[in-house]
Order: C-alpha cells, then structure tokens, then sequence
C-alpha cells in the first residue's frame, strides 16, 4: 500500500448539496433559500452581532474603567518557594520555568516576601520588594537585579 492509494471508504463521504440545478433535482427554482426575503438575496443577511435593530449588548454593557496598554505584567514568586533550592544556588528567570515555579517570564519576574527564606541563594530577578530583598539578605543571599 502507497500513500496515493489512500481513499476513504466510499459510503463515508457525503456529496454537496447541488443547488439550481432544474426542478427536477429537488433544489432548483429557488436554491433552497425560499421566497423572498434578506437571506433569499445574493450578498443578502446580517452581521454576526446584529440584534435586529434592538441595542446591541456591546452598547447596553456599561463601560468602566481604563486599560493601560503599556501596563507591564511581572511573574510574581514569593520567597517560599525559594527554599527547593539548594544552598548556594544561583536562581535566573530562566531556572525558575525549568523547575516549573514559573509559566512564562512576560516583562520580568519580580520576587515577593511571602512566607520566609532559610536558605543562602544568589537570586537575578527584574524586580524586588524591599521586604524580599531584607528577607534575601538576612539570610546570607545575594540579589541581582538584571
């Protein structure tokens, strides 16, 4: 067997309708669209969000708020989940997906004081809370910001 002897089996594939083809064929005449009417007319029907002319729920929603469209989002971890680290270790962002800490890196990754660091690390981060970096250097750590 070739791969151009590959078909499917030959009550598996249903034909296309055949429109406006004589009455005969039981689609003539008016191609299955009926009488009259927006969708009888070639180009003819309406939009995907049209409501027939009633408000639409994009303009009935009310609008609030503002969108900062420079906004910079950070992947936040928190010093407890430092301590799977061994003494000594040098943690990149790069690392922190490697051990699954973190899905992706966006803008950078910004490291928090929860919880509490028993452990002496080398950690390059874009971004510290002053409590983080109290926390990094009380237990004999060292950060880089990069």
């Amino acid at each position: 067997m070739k791969l151009d002897d590959l078909h499917p089996a030959p009550k598996s594939i249903k034909k296309p309708k055949r429109v406006g083809r004589g009455c005969g064929s039981g689609h003539g005449l008016t191609s299955c669209r009926g009488e009259n009417g927006q969708n009888s007319r070639s180009g003819g029907g309406v939009k995907a969000n049209f409501e027939g002319g009633q408000m639409p729920l994009y303009r009935r929603v009310p609008k609030r708020g503002f969108t900062n469209i420079f906004r910079k989002e950070f992947s936040i971890v928190n010093l407890e989940r430092l301590n799977m680290f061994k003494d000594g270790d040098i943690i990149t962002p790069q690392r922190l997906i490697d051990e699954g800490i973190i899905k992706k890196i966006g803008n950078g990754v910004k490291i928090l004081a929860k919880g509490s660091l028993t452990k002496k690390l080398t950690i390059k981060a874009n971004k510290f809370s002053q409590k983080a970096v109290e926390e990094i250097e009380s237990a004999g750590g060292k950060i880089e910001v990069i």
